[in-house]
Parts: C-alpha cells; sequence; structure tokens
C-alpha cells in the first residue's frame, strides 16, 4: 500500500490513494479471529492473510523496543549527556524560529537541580535567562500546563524533521528512545540524537497508567508541591512568618486565576541584582533588590523593597554581614576563614519564602504582574552564627 503521511490541525495522518491502495484494520490481540472490523472497497482478503497475521501477533506479544545502550528514565533520573529513553507527555509544541521547533515535554517529576556556573557581576550585562526560548510563552499556553514537575524544553530543528516531532499535537503520550541533555544557563535542555526515536503510546498501555497515577497524586497532596529534591525538608537558611501555609510551585503562581494574591513557595536564589552588596540599597537607606528564583516548574523574577529588605536581612547590617547572607542564599563557597573559593560552581539551597504579586498599570494588569518578597527573614540560627 502506497501511503502519504500528512499533518492536519495537530494530528498525523496517513493517507492513501483510493485508486489503487486497499487496507484492513485487524484486533491486535491472538483471539483466533481473523476477520476485519474495517476494510476499504478494494480489499480482497488473500490466502496467505491469516498467517502473516498470526506471525505479527505473536510478534506483537514479544515486542520491545531495542534499548541498546539506554534505558528508559524519569526525568528525576537524568544526568547530563547520558543517553536514555523517556516516557512523556507533550504538552505543547512552538515554532520559536524559522523552521525550528521547541517541544514541551513533561513526566510529572522533577530534573536535579543543576549548578549555577555564571558569575554574579555577569547579571548587569548577561543576566540568566527565565526560559530557554528567547520570548516567554503567552499566559494561555502557561495556564494549559501543570503546576507541578518539570517541563523539559526540546529544540527540533531541519535535522530533526524526519521525526516528524513538530508535527505532533499536545497532549499525547509518547516514548522518545535515544535523547540526552545538557545545561544551559542552569535550565536542562534536552536533545534529539541521530538515533532517536519516537513511539506513540495509548492512555490505556502499563506505564501511561502508572506515570499518570504519580501526577494525579503528587497534584491532589498538600505537600508534594516541593521540589523532589529538597526533601526531607528545606534549609533553614530563611524563616517566614506563615509556618503552616500550604507551599505553591512557581507555575501555580504563575498560572494563579487572581492577578494580585499571595503565596509560599521553595525555591533556589540564583542571582541577585545588584551584585554587590555595597549597592542593595539607594542613596536614600531603602531596599532595592531583584532576585532570580527557581524551582523545578519555572524560573521568575522577585524584588526585595523597602520594609520587605528591611525584614529580611533584619534590618540594616554592616557590609560583611550583608555579604554573609548573600552567599548563604545563593550557595557560594567559602573557606573556612570565610573567604569565597574563586570559580567554584554555586549550588543555592532550597529556601521556604512567601511572594505577592503585584500589577504596575491597570491597562495591562498581566502584562505588567510582578512578585515581591514579603514576611520572609534571614534564619536566626545564621545570624547567630554571624
Amino acid at each position: 500500500m502506497i501511503m502519504q503521511i500528512k499533518a492536519h490541525q495537530g494530528e498525523v495522518y496517513a493517507l492513501f490513494n483510493k485508486k489503487f491502495s486497499s487496507f484492513a484494520l485487524f484486533e491486535g490481540k491472538s483471539s483466533g479471529n481473523f476477520i476485519p472490523y474495517q476494510v476499504s472497497l478494494k480489499y480482497h482478503g488473500r490466502e496467505d492473510d491469516k498467517k502473516f497475521l498470526a506471525g505479527l501477533r505473536t510478534w506483537l506479544l514479544n515486542f520491545q523496543l531495542d534499548p541498546g545502550m539506554s534505558k528508559t528514565l524519569s526525568l528525576s533520573e537524568i544526568k547530563e549527556r547520558h543517553t536514555f529513553d523517556l516516557v512523556c507527555k507533550i504538552l505543547h509544541v512552538c515554532e520559536v524560529s524559522k523552521d525550528n521547533w521547541m517541544l514541551f515535554l513533561w513526566d510529572g517529576t522533577d530534573t536535579p537541580p543543576l549548578n549555577i556556573q555564571t558569575k554574579l557581576e555577569d547579571e548587569m550585562e548577561n543576566p540568566l535567562p527565565l526560559q530557554l526560548e528567547s520570548l516567554p510563552l503567552p499566559r494561555d499556553v502557561l495556564c494549559t500546563f501543570p503546576s507541578i514537575g518539570t517541563i523539559l524544553r526540546v529544540p527540533v530543528n531541519q535535522e530533526n524533521e524526519k521525526l516528524g516531532l513538530h508535527l505532533i499535537g499536545s497532549g499525547r503520550w509518547i516514548k522518545i528512545s535515544n535523547i540526552n541533555c545538557e545545561e544551559q544557563a542552569g535550565l536542562w535542555k534536552g536533545n534529539l540524537l541521530p538515533s532517536t526515536r519516537l513511539q506513540y503510546l495509548s492512555n490505556e498501555d502499563n506505564i501511561v497508567i502508572q506515570r499518570q497515577r504519580f501526577c494525579d497524586e503528587r497534584t491532589a497532596s498538600t505537600w508534594e508541591n516541593m521540589p523532589l529534591s529538597s526533601f526531607p525538608w528545606t534549609s533553614r537558611v530563611t524563616e517566614t512568618d506563615h509556618e503552616h501555609v500550604p507551599f505553591v510551585t512557581l507555575m501555580g503562581m504563575l498560572t494563579h486565576a487572581e492577578v494580585t494574591s499571595k503565596f509560599k513557595c521553595v525555591v533556589r536564589v540564583l542571582a541577585t541584582y545588584p551584585w554587590r552588596v555595597e549597592d542593595f540599597r539607594s542613596p536614600s537607606g531603602v531596599y532595592r533588590i531583584r532576585l532570580t528564583l527557581e524551582d523545578p516548574t519555572a524560573r521568575i523574577h522577585a524584588f526585595v523593597y523597602a520594609e520587605d529588605g528591611e525584614k529580611f536581612f533584619d534590618g540594616y547590617p554592616t557590609f560583611d554581614i550583608l555579604k554573609r547572607k548573600q552567599n548563604k542564599l545563593l550557595g557560594i563557597t567559602e573557606t573556612d576563614e570565610g573567604k569565597e573559593i574563586e570559580m567554584a560552581p554555586r549550588h543555592p539551597p532550597w529556601i521556604q519564602c512567601c511572594l505577592r504579586s503585584y500589577y504596575l498599570d491597570k491597562r495591562d494588569i498581566w502584562g505588567t504582574r510582578r512578585f515581591r518578597i514579603f514576611d520572609t527573614r534571614i534564619g536566626t540560627k545564621l545570624s547567630e552564627d554571624q
């Protein structure tokens, strides 16, 4: 049978020529039934069809994708440059530039936190990006994403077009064989390889059912909004005034239905702007700092301003103490004498903080939405140590 593969409204279809093509559809399981449940007008069965169909059913019972040197992992188990297979759901596909597409893949788990290699002083001229794509996704797209679990970005360029991945509609569970990941600006990026292969999965597939059950249970849990890598609990670097308030992920905060609200999150502080503690306050003494925060679901900018900064830093400490506090937040490695180790990767700890959202312009409340830290302070134990 001669077929042509085409895409229509995000779905992939197989087309055949009615003049000389034919088809018949049979049950896949070994039932002893060789009667097709759907046929084309020109289909005429042959004597050896039963033998071929029986052999095909036997092959299907024992079929497994060739694992090669890779194995099926969840996103929580990945390592840089290690090839693996991934069972995941396609949440979104979009064209990020001409003939270059981006897949947004999700399996409900959190990717491991990455070390930060950039210098703090780079934040002014070359700040850490909030996402791999050049422009943030529209809010209506973000609101279709789950609030828990990492969404892995996977670029698809012209070299990968043979896989047809850019033609796949969202909402499909698939198995991608032979894929790897790498770090880019402290974010995980998926890479398609020449050996990458794609398999569609049914929603009734056992591994899909297991993945979906895990995601549903995690979504329903009050405390599962914490990053998986923060268990059993967060660091004690910070404290909040709202100890018993449940946590919300940054994606849950970004997609919250109300533009102004209050949240409690578990995040890592990746950068401060300005980066010098001597510049944390304005000439009049008012705190004005922008923090880059992340959790497994998203990155955002959040501001520490005025009286919120006074609470956060416990008043107006010396620059030496401010530097110690900044280093703790950013995971900067120090010697026993308190000196920073040059060029060492940063390991920001998981901290708790309270965030509130607000807007700058009533005419564009969602477009001018911002976030601000409040009711959060550097932990008292840290202050005592200083």
